[in-house]
């Protein structure tokens, strides 16, 4: 099974995945998928992540298998199922599931961020709750269950050392992102580099209120010289959010920098059709610096 980006630019859906793990369902962005395929046997690593389970070689590519059911604490899965074959920050990974639903269209505005009840949001796996047709769905946070398995597949500020010493400045940046663990931790990178005044915002929709109303007062340059934002957030994603700054005429010629784990091919075409200053995969905390760097000396 391919999975298929049918969306258009900048309207706020997206497709969700629904799968099952020991009989519960739970979701996934189709963006990340590259495909569905049947369980195959897989070659096991030596002193692996528990929940890793091999890898194998479909079509001359080497994938990491996940069991995905060890993650959620469920059990180990057994031989059967299916592999979603995902790509985002530029890693092949195949997850095992028990089974497949079917693919839910829905609205960002529609996502629910879980309550403090829910989990610890820096232990969370999951980055929202949809109800379809009165079933609640958890969508996984496939970042944190890659992260936490293996670390080095995320950010690291020690990366920033390589910039060497840097001078401090208040120019403004503003900067939107669910992950509260995300989010700190870019803002505290954006400091270590030199940007003192950096603005975060849960989602787009928070974001797209600050500029609005800097708009209202004639501040908006106190506010934000460049827009940084992820893609995936409650609310309101980073392309619609990057769509009503380009259709905004006093709003329309700020940078804005993409910083998403779904920058593959077919989501960078969508950014830059919508007009994306840059486009960065998570991982590329060095990168965005410099990015920042060039859009704020333009």
């Amino acid at each position: 099974m391919e999975s298929k980006i049918l969306i258009e630019n900048g309207t706020n859906e997206l497709e969700v995945l629904e799968f099952t793990i020991a009989g519960n369902s739970y979701g996934i962005n189709v963006a990340k998928i590259r495909e569905i395929i049947n369980y195959q046997p897989v070659t096991p690593v030596p002193n692996a992540h528990p929940s890793i389970e091999g890898i194998f070689m479909p079509r001359d590519t080497m994938i990491t298998a996940v069991d995905l059911s060890n993650c959620l604490q469920r059990g180990e899965s057994k031989p059967g199922g299916l592999f979603i074959v995902t790509n985002f920050n530029q890693l092949d990974i195949a997850f095992h599931v028990e089974n497949v639903i079917g693919i839910h269209r829905v609205s960002w505005t529609q996502i629910m961020k879980p309550e403090a009840t829910f989990s610890n949001v820096n232990d969370s796996v999951s980055t929202g709750i949809v109800n379809i047709n009165g079933k609640l769905i958890i969508i996984l946070d496939f970042e944190k269950i890659v992260a936490d398995i293996n670390p080095s597949t995320g950010i690291k500020v020690s990366d920033l050392n390589e910039l060497g010493e840097r001078d401090r400045n208040a120019i403004p940046i503003l900067f939107a992102e669910d992950s509260v663990l995300l989010n700190k931790l870019v803002k505290d990178s954006l400091n270590r580099a030199g940007y003192t005044n950096v603005i975060s915002c849960e989602n787009g929709e928070e974001a797209w209120m600050i500029l609005k109303e800097a708009k209202e007062r004639g501040t908006i340059s106190d506010v934000a010289r460049c827009v940084i934002t992820d893609i995936e957030m409650p609310r309101m994603d980073g392309h619609r959010l990057l769509k009503l700054i380009r259709d905004d005429s006093e709003l329309g010629s700020l940078p804005v920098i993409i910083f998403s784990s779904l920058v593959n091919e077919e989501m960078r075409r969508k950014g830059e059709a919508l007009g994306a200053t840059a486009q960065l995969s998570k991982p590329e905390i060095v990168n965005l610096v410099k990015e920042v760097d060039a859009a704020v000396t333009q």
